[in-house]
């Protein structure tokens, strides 16, 4: 999409009204405080999945970006509606929220279409920021937040300054100053060779570790540690669908990285706007935003 076609889909910001999160487990989308107006959604690409939320606080303050990316093992039947509640709490609370969709397996996704989507709809904010209705956004001040699949994508989103040149995402435009995984899928060798997700590994990529290994080297945040810029992984002790090992073997590599294990939370939970383990993965966003704001 140009410029100018991007540009235009913010001209309606305001009239365009949020969708419901219907595939949030437990959890509901926080009604709107007053003056936050509803969401838009801006497509950065030509295919049905190339789009974005966009939900900013009330008020005419700068604020800074948090790019929610939902997860599913980065299959086709799970929607950015996933992440519709997380970014509603966040302008609630006064920040700028970018919930970003991409093509995911199964539709047009898998290597590299995922990995270029992500990075094609974050570099996006670039143009979003220049409008004059939405140039609110702090663009020096950007983190990703994601969940299991999406807190893969968030944390290599956050590394991309460290992807091989010639490899989707390679040099972006929008750099983000941090990143936080909730119960993100950190090593992609070790989750492949563990069948995790029934094969959802594989199939992303393309083949196994020992078939397609450049891919693995340019799409695990394992191997393109250290980041150089603080990620925090929020991970349940009783999560039965990501180990938290995943969350340890990607700290054991980056000096910048901290694990933050919820002993009696599962996988869920983290996604679910009224449970306290939102609330310490939301709290680790702002942190990040302070940080990065203090550079």
């Amino acid at each position: 999409m140009t410029r100018r076609g991007l540009l235009g889909r913010l001209s309606g910001l305001g009239a365009v009204a949020a969708a419901a999160a219907c595939g949030s487990p437990g959890g509901s989308t926080p009604v709107p405080a007053p003056g936050v107006p509803p969401a838009v959604r801006v497509s950065y690409g030509s295919r049905r999945d190339q789009y974005a939320e966009l939900h900013l606080p009330a008020g005419a303050a700068a604020v800074p970006v948090v790019v929610v990316l939902h997860g599913g093992f980065w299959r086709q039947r799970y929607r950015a509606d996933l992440g519709t509640p997380l970014a509603a709490d966040l302008a609630n609370r006064g920040y700028a929220a970018w919930n970003l969709e991409y093509r995911r397996v199964g539709g047009a996704g898998g290597w590299p279409g995922t990995f270029a989507d992500v990075a094609a709809g974050i570099d996006a904010l670039a143009e979003a920021g220049q409008r004059a209705a939405v140039d609110r956004l702090d663009l020096s001040r950007v983190v990703a937040v994601g969940h299991s699949a999406g807190g893969h994508l968030a944390v290599w989103a956050a590394g991309r300054p460290r992807v091989p040149a010639g490899s989707p995402g390679a040099v972006p435009a929008v750099p983000l100053v941090g990143a936080v995984s909730q119960a993100g899928v950190l090593d992609l060798v070790t989750a492949a060779r563990a069948g995790l997700g029934a094969g959802a590994v594989q199939d992303l990529l393309g083949g196994s570790p020992d078939t397609v290994p450049e891919r693995y080297a340019a799409a695990s945040p394992t191997a393109l540690a250290p980041l150089g810029v603080p990620v925090v992984c929020v991970h349940g002790r009783a999560d039965d669908v990501v180990p938290l090992r995943q969350s340890e073997l990607f700290a054991a590599v980056d000096p910048r990285a901290e694990v933050v294990v919820l002993p009696e939370t599962g996988h869920f939970e983290l996604i679910d706007p009224e449970d306290p383990a939102w609330g310490v993965c939301r709290d680790a966003a702002v942190r990040l935003l302070r940080r990065g704001a203090a550079r």
